[in-house]
């Protein structure tokens, strides 16, 4: 999904330079575009003003919710360790803040120079710019704030809930402050677009779209990259101790504990929330300027105006269709659940998404049919466009159906990583969970190339392509492919809420250990007395880690909807910069020099993928070098005769986290940067094959790895929740591989996203710099430049981020074991 917006931006850098640059964008009048329906006119500004409104319907859902998950009963214990890590994900975030200020000061200077250097902006208009990017870039900041904050809130509560014995009153709070986290997420996003659109005058609008993008973008990668070292640095540590000192899951004597619910939040919830923010707002801003640029003839202005405002209606839509869902879904419970003392936690979860679906999609006709079905001149628009669209909506239903197989507590593949663990330990785990991971990207990559394909024979239906320019033959299919991503986005609270409701069901387990509540003097008494129920302390647990398993399976679910439209943003990619490069001088025949057979495709081709290979390691270094400190600190300073960790030992876990996520997202965000800037500069073609590799090597390793690191984890729930086998050989054998799983799926392989993003959207605006520069000799100078700078960092990543080396006095010595011929030369470094 991310790429997908970001591919589609990547063809309007190009486009509009072959007609101008961004500033000369036009966006119709919207004033003067009506509905012709049942024999009455509606007005696109109406629609558009009712959409403000819907808006403000999903703002105060999602604070009413959150004043309804703040008002549940909880016990003191409970609500103190939430307001810990509360406190400590705030000094993250304030952190992150000033991160990201330094950040877009880098990036604000290439918009200043593109606007008034080259496209000579008057410079209040540069400053309007540069005040949508700072608006996109605390849209992803602001709601990533109201996700951490009200998780923390529902983490206490859901484990307060268990005590209470009713399995689905439980997983509801999650699911609760999930569905808020959604819905306002959406609604943000969608008001400010709401706004740019209709009260910026029509020349500033798409420039300003552009802007608000960029700083989305900008916003995203920071906290999705750091979120997803720091809270998986914190994760191994916590993880590891339970190995050396045999300590229970979630042991108040380990200082590790606190920096890991902190990490749950940092990760998976302000990472996604912040990325989802970005990916809805990007894939909107890009079908807008598509339409902008392919309908820009004087007599298509009015059919321009009708397919944009149908966008945001449909955009509307999606919030009261997602509300819907969530009661509908919440009936439906009540009378499967309601009753039950245990029943599969996912199945809500899964009902859910197939509810918002279906709903989605019947909307989806219905709203086609009123705003479109009147357009004489296209007479099948109406239902190509649904269909079109129904079928990105089909698959945020069937995706996540494909990882369930791969990822989930009842699939025969994560067993099978079980199985592997208890006839091989470690090491069979860790093959079974590659094999999960490899069919999983299978599948997957087989789904999307259907989706590709089903699209495609829609988008030649006549009433489409005779829409588009006789010109741009292509333009039909590449819509179509930004609708298909246009459908995720039709259940787009939703599945943002099943990915919000795992952070909040891990933090659950681990405030219920933290509280101490079983050891706290008459605390049954108390309880039965405050809150008028008898506490079931016995299944608590067991259900909290249950509702963990769930959570960790819907997590994984998620990732896919935002990774699996790589392949779709290449395609996308190839045709803006065919568009750019025909309509610049000294570029001939550009179709026939992008041929396979033509070296610069093929050098790009192995450059993109060396990339992908790089940031892979590079980010999972950054992990295992901070998780190394950690270790290093904790096991230096765990009080195993206390009776829990001092929050001095467990603020300075969180500090080496912070401090080691923000030096692996320097080195990883410069290199990213610069080589976009400097490939172009080389050769075009080279740079074309360099994208289409990006997004094919990174989606299909995206993929795998997150897949990979959602079985190894589940196979280790398996172990503790169905088995409970804690403390043993096995668990210590799923332990290891839910660690290898644990950068897997939710550091490098997330992060992939906003990788390819960067790389798109400043790499694209390179590409004009560099098309309009004619001193060759200036050209290599500039790409050899950032290139050598991309080089050094790229060295830092590793060579500069090891861990130090411990002098033992046997380096390059024969070293012989006690079973005889077991020798080693001892060159490299043990870990303390």
């Amino acid at each position: 999904m991310k790429l997908w917006g970001g591919a589609l931006l990547a063809f309007f850098f190009c486009a509009i330079s072959s007609y101008g640059s961004e500033a000369d964008l036009k966006i119709p009048e919207l004033s003067g575009v009506h509905f012709e329906s049942g024999g009455r006119s509606i007005n696109g500004l109406t629609l558009l003003y009712g959409g403000l409104a819907v808006c403000m319907l999903g703002l105060v859902f999602g604070w009413v919710q959150y004043a309804q998950t703040k008002a549940l009963d909880v016990h003191v214990s409970m609500q103190n360790v939430s307001n810990v890590i509360w406190e400590t994900c705030k000094t993250y975030l304030f952190q992150q803040g000033k991160f990201l200020a330094v950040l877009w000061v880098l990036i604000a200077a290439c918009i200043g120079y593109y606007f008034l250097v080259l496209q000579q902006v008057p410079f209040g208009n540069v400053v309007l710019i540069l005040l949508a990017s700072i608006l996109g870039m605390l849209g992803s900041y602001g709601v990533a704030w109201f996700g951490i904050r009200i998780n923390t809130v529902a983490n206490s509560r859901t484990a307060f809930s268990a005590l209470k014995g009713n399995p689905l009153r439980t997983l509801k709070i999650p699911l609760q402050s999930g569905m808020s986290v959604g819905l306002l997420l959406v609604s943000v996003e969608l008001f400010f677009m709401i706004c740019i659109l209709v009260f910026l005058p029509t020349h500033l609008v798409g420039a300003c779209f552009m802007g608000f993008a960029i700083g989305e973008s900008l916003g995203a990668s920071a906290l999705r990259i750091c979120g997803g070292i720091f809270t998986k640095i914190a994760d191994i540590g916590a993880d590891l101790m339970k190995i050396v000192f045999k300590l229970p899951e979630d042991d108040p004597k380990n200082p590790g504990v606190i920096a890991d619910c902190t990490g749950d939040n940092a990760g998976d919830s302000v990472g996604p929330t912040a990325d989802g923010f970005e990916t809805y707002g990007v894939t909107g801003v890009a079908l807008i300027v598509f339409l902008a640029l392919a309908l820009a003839a004087p007599e298509l202005q009015t059919m321009c105006g009708q397919l944009i405002v149908w966008l945001f209606t449909m955009r509307a839509l999606m919030i009261i269709t997602s509300l819907c869902s969530f009661w509908v879904n919440n009936v439906i419970s009540n009378a499967r659940y309601g009753k039950l003392k245990d029943f599969n936690l996912e199945d809500p979860l899964t009902w859910l998404v197939w509810i918002t679906s279906l709903i989605s999609i019947g909307v989806t006709f219905l709203a086609s049919h009123f705003l479109l079905a009147g357009l004489t001149k296209y007479p099948d628009l109406w239902w190509v466009l649904s269909v079109i669209i129904s079928c990105g909506t089909l698959a945020g239903a069937i995706i996540p159906g494909f990882t369930k197989v791969f990822t989930s507590t009842h699939s025969r593949h994560v067993k099978e990583v079980v199985n592997a663990s208890i006839h091989g330990g470690a090491s069979l785990n860790i093959l079974s969970g590659f094999v999960a991971g490899n069919f999983s990207a299978f599948w997957k990559g087989l789904t999307i190339m259907t989706l590709m394909l089903v699209a495609y024979v829609f988008s030649q239906n006549p009433s489409l392509t005779g829409l588009m320019p006789a010109e741009f033959n292509f333009a039909a299919p590449i819509f179509a492919f930004g609708l298909v991503a246009f459908g995720f986005l039709g259940m787009g609270p939703v599945t943002i809420a099943v990915d919000s409701f795992g952070p909040v069901t891990d933090n659950a387990q681990s405030v219920y250990e933290l509280s101490q509540i079983e050891s706290q003097p008459n605390v049954r008494e108390e309880i039965k007395k405050q809150f008028n129920f008898e506490p079931d302390f016995e299944n608590a647990k067991l259900q909290l880690e249950k509702g963990d398993g769930a959570g960790n399976t819907f997590k994984a679910t998620a990732k896919p909807v935002l990774i699996g439209t790589a392949v779709v943003g290449a395609t996308t990619m190839i045709f803006g910069i065919i568009m750019l490069l025909q309509h610049s001088p000294g570029y001939g025949k550009v179709v026939e020099n992008l041929s396979l057979v033509q070296p610069a495709v093929i050098l790009g081709l192995l450059m993109g993928g060396s990339v992908i290979y790089w940031f892979t390691g590079a980010s999972t270094q950054a992990v295992v070098t901070g998780a190394y400190r950690a270790v290093v600190f904790i096991k230096e300073n765990i009080k195993l005769d206390a009776g829990k960790a001092s929050i001095e030992d467990s603020k300075e876990v969180v500090k080496i986290c912070t401090i080691y996520a923000q030096k692996g997202m320097v080195n990883i965000f410069i290199v990213v940067f610069c080589l976009s800037l400097a490939l172009p500069f080389f050769n075009a073609y080279f740079f074309i094959g360099y994208l289409i590799a990006m997004a094919f090597f990174g989606l299909f390793q995206a993929i795998f790895m997150a897949n990979a690191g959602g079985a190894w984890d589940n196979a280790k729930k398996i172990v503790e929740v169905d088995m409970r086998a804690k403390g043993t050989e096995l668990h210590a054998a799923t332990v290891v591989g839910d660690t290898v799983g644990d950068p897997f799926k939710d550091t490098s392989s997330v992060s992939l996203n906003p990788v390819i993003k960067f790389t798109t959207l400043f790499g694209l605006l390179a590409v004009e710099i560099a098309v309009k520069m004619q001193n060759q000799d200036v050209k290599r100078w500039i790409g050899g430049i950032f290139f050598l700078v991309a080089l050094i960092f790229i060295y830092r990543s590793f060579y500069g981020m090891r861990i130090p080396a411990e002098k033992t006095g046997a380096e390059g010595k024969l070293v012989i074991g006690e079973g005889g011929l077991e020798s080693s030369i001892l060159g490299e470094s043990r870990v303390k």
